[in-house]
């Protein structure tokens, strides 16, 4: 029976190919023969340069691209192998990417009076890329459609039906998109101010994918409209796991993790006060460890990160790393990064960017 820990790597490598296995440096190759796990991620070098790397569980890096600007969130095609990085918000760039090296990149922009939030995810046979989109005019969030069929030129778009919406990913029948629609309303002219605070529309939207209709909108309930829904992921069950920054005054508490399925209320952990103020009310990313039966949550404010056990709500294990903010699955529990340059177990002089997603 086939090691589940080496699984992911050897599906990777037979996407990559062994040619390309071959064209690496040897300390790249070494590492990737002993890794389980592959992920890209973006850094920024000591230059103030700004790349996309592929590396490993451990923190290795395999090999590294250059991208246009600073990137935010990325996603990966499980169909094609693609990989994709979107620009922080306010930028209007994608860089579509092979981690192989394969293809060339292809790099798109937003159309006129549109920026990326940083996120999005493709369709489930492949064909299409989703993005969140600002429709800064009118101050709506927007769906982006992008053909991955024909060079991802633009397709079409849909509403998010809330405001700044930020992440969202795929429920598992493919049919409709989870958006986390942060409710701060941004504009590019004003760069990355948050212009409406004390009027807030926090939500979080099901949006079938086909006619872009409304199936489900759960708002932020009236106490808790300050707090900003913005990453989302969804565990073994196919219930939707969210994590939250808090927009209030600095005292409050609020719960910062909750989750909700199709048809259900939403529902909030409630954390011990000791991690709760670790938190400082600020969630960076959040990330379902589908085996195991885990979520975890980051704060880069709070330099901390906290495991819950899915099954009880409760909290299993905090760990502290400053400025940590990348969170992702891992063969066994998740990998961590940090702006201050530790990814997995290894320190490098790169500032690691805010995401990091298995490949």
């Amino acid at each position: 029976m086939r090691s589940p820990e080496l699984t992911d790597r050897r599906a990777f490598l037979k996407m990559a190919g062994a040619a390309w296995a071959a064209t690496l440096a040897s300390g790249a190759r070494f590492a990737l023969a002993k890794a389980d796990a592959v992920f890209a991620t973006a850094y920024q070098s000591r230059s103030g340069d700004f790349f996309v790397a592929t590396v490993t569980e451990a923190g290795e890096l395999i090999n590294s691209a250059p991208l246009p600007a600073r990137s935010h969130g990325m996603s990966v095609c499980s169909v094609t192998g693609q990989a994709v990085a979107f620009a922080r918000r306010p930028g209007t760039y994608a860089m579509i990417f092979s981690p192989d090296r394969s293809a060339a990149p292809i790099v798109l922009t937003t159309p006129p009076e549109r920026h990326f939030f940083g996120h999005g995810c493709f369709s489930r046979d492949g064909k299409l890329l989703y993005a969140t989109e600002n429709d800064f005019a009118a101050n709506r969030g927007m769906i982006g459609i992008y053909d991955a069929t024909d060079g991802f030129s633009r397709k079409g778009e849909f509403p998010t039906y809330g405001i700044g919406p930020h992440d969202m990913t795929l429920l598992n029948d493919g049919r409709m998109l989870v958006i986390a629609n942060g409710g701060i309303e941004t504009h590019p002219d004003f760069g990355r101010t948050k212009l409406n605070l004390s009027q807030m529309q926090p939500s979080l939207t099901l949006v079938d994918t086909d006619s872009g209709a409304l199936i489900e909108k759960h708002a932020m309930p009236d106490h808790l409209r300050q707090l900003s829904t913005r990453h989302v992921d969804m565990d073994a069950k196919g219930r939707i796991w969210f994590a939250c920054q808090y927009e209030g005054p600095r005292n409050d508490r609020p719960p910062l993790i909750g989750s909700f399925g199709h048809g259900d209320p939403l529902t909030f952990i409630t954390l011990p006060e000791t991690t709760a103020d670790a938190m400082a009310n600020y969630c960076g990313a959040i990330a379902v460890n589908r085996r195991e039966n885990l979520v975890a949550a980051s704060s880069p404010k709070g330099g901390v990160s906290v495991i819950i056990d899915i099954a009880t709500g409760t909290v299993r294990e905090t760990q502290q790393l400053a400025q940590v903010c990348g969170l992702s699955a891992a063969p066994r529990g998740f990998i961590t990064s940090s702006n201050e340059g530790t990814l997995g177990k290894t320190l490098s002089a790169v500032a690691w960017d805010q995401h990091i997603v298995q490949i």
